[in-house]
C-alpha cells in the first residue's frame, strides 16, 4: 500500500494543514476577490503622492518596451513548444489519467467543482480513514489487516504498484477509477453493487441481516453518505432449489442485478468444481458492454487456486478490467492461527470450519454481536460455517475483505480527484466524466480464452427475462399483449399465469435465529429474498405464451424450466404436448438441446438466414410455446435467454 495508505489511521496528519491553506485560495468568492483587489488599490493610491507628467511619459514608454519583449519571448517560447511537443495532442490512457496525468482547465471555484467539493471530499476521507484504522485495529495492526483481508485474493492489490508490474497497476487503476468517477458525477447519488450467485449469495441459513452484503452496507455506507451519496448492495443470489446454477444464471446479469452497477460480486464455488473459466470470462466480457463498465469480483468460501489454475490466469488476462477473486478461508488462514493442529491434535480435536462452530481463532464473535446481550445470539453471530454456507463470521470477514480494499481504492481516488482541484486547477469533472468514459466495443477486447467466442465477442450483454426472486434490473424479452396489434397470434388463447413460491420467513433461517426473533417486532430482517419463479400452463385451454424478444446480436433463444435441475427434459425436450415457434414458425424439436445446463432447452442457436422464420415484418422477432393437450404437470419457464 502507499505511504498514505499505510498510515491511514493517523487522521490528523493526512495533509490536513496544506488543504486549508489551499482552501483559503480555492473558495474565496471571485466577487471577494475582486473587491479586496479594488481596496488594495485604492489603499495604495492614497499612500502614494503624484508624479510629474514627465515621469509619467518616461513609465509609458518604458512599460510599452516591457510589452514588446513579453510578446517576442512568448512567441519564441511557443515555438519551442509546439516543436517539442507536436502538432496533435496526444490521447492519454485512462489509465495513466487515474495514475496522475491531466489536461488542466481553468482553477476551480465552489461553483465549477460539481457537486463534490472539498469540504465534501475532506469529510469522506475522515469517514474512510476511520474503517481502515478500525479494520486495521480489529485485526491486531495493518499488517495483519493486510495479510487476512489483501493477500487472500487471487493477486493482492496495490495501489503503488511499480512499473514493472503492469498487472497489478492496471487493475488498481480501473478499481480507483471506477470509485473517482462516481464520486465526482454530479447525476450518481448511489454507488452501486449487484451480487449474482447461488445460496451462499443469498445468505442461506442465516437471517438476511447476517449476509456479507447487509454487513457490508452498514460498514461502508457512512463513507458515502460523508461524499452525499448512498451506498446499496442488490443481492440476487438464488438457492439452489430452483435448479439453478452459474452456466444459466451469468447470461441474467443484467435483468438479475441493476445493468448500471459499479462494482459485480459473483459467488458460485460448491457448482463450479474449478470448471467455470468460460463461465468467468462471458461475465467479465459482457459487463464491460455496460454503461459503466463495471468490475467483476469473485467471491470464493474455500482456498486460493494453484499458481497454474485457469482462473488465475484469467485474473491476470483480464486485469485492466479490475478482474479478481477473493479466497474467504484464506483469509482466515493468513492471520497465522494455527487451525491445522487444533484437528489434528490428539484430545479433543475440533474444526473451526465445521458444521456451527464458534469462533474463528481471533473473535468468538462478530463486532455487532460482541454489543449483543442475548447469550443465544451472541453465539449465532459467532459462527464460521453454518454447514458449507458460511455463518455470521465468515460473513464479516468476507465484508471486510471487499471493504478494506475498495476504502483503500477510495483513498487513493480521493488524493487524485483532491490534486485536480488544489495542485493544477482542474475541475475533476472533467477528468473522471461519467459521460465521457471510454466506450468499449467487442474488438476492443482481447481474444477469447475459454469462452464461445460466437457468444462472448458481442457489442451487447444478453438478455434475460427471469421469473424468479428478486430481480433488480431490466427484462430482455417480455410477454406480448394477447390485444396487441403486433402480436401476430392476436386472437388466439394465451391462457398462462405467472407463479412464485410461497415461501415462510424463516426458511432457510437457523434454527437460534428464528428462536431468536420469532416474536420480535423487527423479525423481517431475517427474511430472505429470493423465490423461485415462473410463468405456467397445463391445459390445453391455457393455450400459448407469446414472447416478444428484444434486440439480438447472434440470435441465441434458450428456455429454462421450474424447478429443480434436470427439468430441461421432462419440461421441453421430451414433452411431446407442447409446441415452440419462432416467428410462427415452428422450431424443429431435432434442433432442441439441453444447454447450457440440464434445466435449460437451447431451441435457436442463431438467427435463422431463410424462410419465414428470418422475416421479422413488424420489427420484433417472437417466441411462441404453445400447450397442444392437457397434461399431468404443469409446464413452468423461468427463464428466456437471448443474445
Amino acid at each position: 500500500m502507499g505511504r498514505r495508505a499505510r498510515d491511514g489511521g493517523e487522521d490528523d496528519g493526512y495533509g490536513l494543514e496544506d488543504e486549508e491553506e489551499s482552501l483559503t485560495l480555492i473558495e474565496l468568492p471571485s466577487g471577494d476577490r475582486r473587491r479586496a483587489s479594488r481596496r488594495a488599490a485604492a489603499e495604495s493610491a492614497s499612500s502614494v503622492t503624484a508624479v510629474s507628467s514627465s515621469s509619467c511619459r518616461f513609465i509609458s514608454v518604458a512599460f510599452l518596451l516591457a510589452l514588446a519583449g513579453v510578446y517576442h519571448l512568448g512567441l519564441r517560447q511557443g515555438k519551442n513548444e509546439v516543436i517539442g511537443a507536436g502538432d496533435v495532442e496526444e490521447r492519454v490512457p485512462w489509465r495513466e489519467k487515474v495514475l496522475g496525468t491531466r489536461k488542466p482547465t481553468p482553477e476551480p471555484t465552489p461553483n465549477n467543482v460539481g457537486s463534490f467539493t472539498l469540504e465534501r471530499l475532506r469529510a469522506t476521507r475522515e469517514e474512510a480513514l476511520k474503517v481502515v484504522t478500525m479494520l486495521d485495529e480489529y485485526y491486531y495492526g495493518r499488517d495483519k489487516a493486510s495479510s487476512m483481508l489483501i493477500d487472500s485474493w487471487m493477486d493482492p492489490w496495490d495501489f503503488e504498484a511499480p512499473e514493472d508490474m503492469p498487472e497489478k497497476r492496471d487493475r488498481a487503476a480501473k478499481l480507483v477509477d471506477t470509485i473517482a468517477r462516481a464520486l465526482v458525477a454530479d447525476d450518481q447519488k448511489t454507488f452501486l453493487m449487484g451480487g449474482i450467485g447461488s445460496s451462499v449469495m443469498a445468505g442461506h441459513d442465516n437471517c438476511h441481516y447476517d449476509s456479507y452484503q447487509t454487513q457490508m452496507e452498514r460498514l461502508w455506507r457512512p463513507v458515502w453518505e460523508a461524499a452525499g451519496m448512498d451506498f446499496v448492495f442488490q443481492n440476487a443470489g438464488e438457492g439452489g432449489g430452483c435448479g439453478d446454477s452459474h452456466e444459466n444464471q451469468h447470461f441474467c446479469v443484467t435483468q438479475n442485478i441493476s445493468p448500471s452497477v459499479d462494482i459485480v460480486h459473483y459467488s458460485w464455488t460448491y457448482f463450479e468444481g474449478g470448471r467455470a473459466s468460460w463461465v468467468h470470462e462471458d461475465l467479465v466480457r459482457w459487463t464491460q458492454m455496460l454503461p459503466k463498465q463495471p468490475i467483476v469480483h469473485i467471491f470464493n468460501t474455500g482456498t486460493l487456486a494453484k499458481p497454474n489454475d485457469q482462473y488465475r490466469q484469467l485474473t491476470n488476462y483480464y486485469a485492466k478490467y479490475g478482474f479478481n477473486h477473493f479466497y474467504m478461508r484464506t483469509g482466515f488462514e493468513n492471520g497465522g492461527h494455527d487451525y491445522a493442529s487444533e484437528r489434528e491434535r490428539e484430545t479433543d480435536p475440533f474444526d473451526r470450519f465445521g458444521r456451527g462452530f464458534v469462533g474463528d481463532g481471533y473473535h468468538n464473535t462478530t463486532r455487532y454481536g460482541e454489543l449483543e446481550d442475548d447469550e443465544t445470539r451472541k453465539s449465532s453471530l459467532g459462527v464460521v460455517m453454518r454447514n458449507w454456507h458460511p455463518g455470521p463470521m465468515g460473513f464479516q470477514l468476507t465484508s471486510d475483505a471487499f471493504t478494506y480494499v475498495y476504502t483503500h481504492a477510495l483513498l487513493k481516488a480521493l488524493d487524485l480527484i483532491e490534486k485536480d482541484i488544489v495542485d493544477d486547477g482542474n475541475d475533476p469533472r472533467n477528468t473522471w466524466s461519467a459521460s465521457e468514459r471510454p466506450l468499449i466495443m467487442k474488438g476492443d477486447l482481447p481474444e477469447p480464452q475459454f469462452c464461445d467466442p460466437e457468444y462472448c465477442v458481442v457489442d451487447e450483454a444478453p438478455g434475460c427475462l427471469n421469473y424468479e426472486l428478486p430481480t433488480f434490473g431490466k427484462w430482455g424479452a417480455r410477454v406480448e399483449d394477447p390485444d396487441d396489434d403486433l402480436n401476430p397470434y392476436a386472437g388466439e388463447r394465451q391462457n398462462w399465469n405467472v407463479w412464485h413460491e410461497d415461501k415462510d420467513i424463516w426458511k432457510m433461517v437457523d434454527k437460534a435465529d428464528v428462536k431468536f426473533f420469532g416474536n420480535r417486532e423487527d423479525k423481517e430482517i431475517c427474511r430472505h429474498l429470493d423465490k423461485c419463479g415462473g410463468i405456467s400452463a397445463q391445459k390445453a385451454d391455457d393455450g400459448m405464451v407469446v414472447f416478444r424478444l428484444p434486440k439480438m446480436e447472434v440470435g441465441l433463444v434458450v428456455i429454462c424450466g421450474c424447478c429443480g435441475k434436470g427439468v430441461g427434459e421432462t419440461l421441453f425436450l421430451n414433452n411431446q404436448d407442447i409446441s415452440i415457434s419462432y416467428n410462427t414458425v415452428p422450431i424443429n424439436r431435432s434442433e432442441w438441446e439441453l444447454w447450457p445446463n440440464s434445466k435449460c432447452v437451447r431451441v435457436l442457436k442463431r438467427f435463422p438466414t431463410s424462410g419465414r422464420e428470418s422475416e421479422t415484418p413488424t420489427g420484433h422477432a417472437y417466441l411462441a410455446v404453445q400447450v397442444l393437450n392437457d397434461m399431468s404437470q404443469t409446464v413452468r419457464i423461468s427463464h428466456v435467454i437471448t443474445l
